[in-house]
């Protein structure tokens, strides 16, 4: 079994088609409701955990997938990956949730 690897050029593209596209629907500004620390980064890192623990749940443990080995190699690559995600993404919003908490209304200084 072959797993199809885009090239990091390929995944830049789609990435640019997809800020095109949340420009054109939300205007230039979209990303500042998304920087760490703001209720949609808490969305990135809530939704990351659950899809994440579906993942685990009900494909990596689906007894079809574990009968598999590269079944289960693919499934567990995805479920890694996401956990990585969550980390990440877990790492920066504390980061700045912790900055403002020492400050008064939240507010960094």
């Amino acid at each position: 079994m072959k797993v199809e690897h885009l090239s990091t050029h390929e995944v830049e593209q789609a990435r640019q088609t997809l800020v095109r596209e949340l420009v054109a629907d939300s205007g230039a500004e979209w990303a500042s409701e998304y920087q760490p620390g703001s209720a949609g980064y808490h969305e990135l890192l809530d939704r990351a955990a659950l899809v994440s623990d579906m993942l685990e749940r009900h494909i990596v443990a689906h007894p079809a997938c574990v009968a598999r080995p590269e079944w289960y190699a693919l499934a567990e690559q995805a479920a890694a990956a996401l956990r990585q995600l969550y980390q990440q993404v877990g790492a920066e919003h504390l980061a700045v949730e912790s900055s403002h908490a020492g400050s008064p209304n939240g507010v960094p200084r």
